[in-house]
């Protein structure tokens, strides 16, 4: 499959717990941290959640 690379680029701070659980799920904790995932659509469900937070390249 094909990978991705997911980049916080904005705070948790006051956005909802959903929202903040994703981050997490999704293995980011600090601003600028950036994590690799495969391509599934449940991944890029919890990116589409949370997509004003992060930002997506493929690697």
């Amino acid at each position: 499959m094909a990978k991705i690379k997911v980049t916080k680029v904005r705070s948790a701070i006051n956005r909802t717990q959903n929202q903040k659980r994703t981050l997490e799920a999704l293995g980011l904790k600090k601003m600028g941290q950036v994590v690799e995932h495969e391509n599934t659509p449940n991944i890029l469900g919890m990116i589409n959640k949370v997509s004003h937070l992060v930002s997506v390249e493929e690697a």
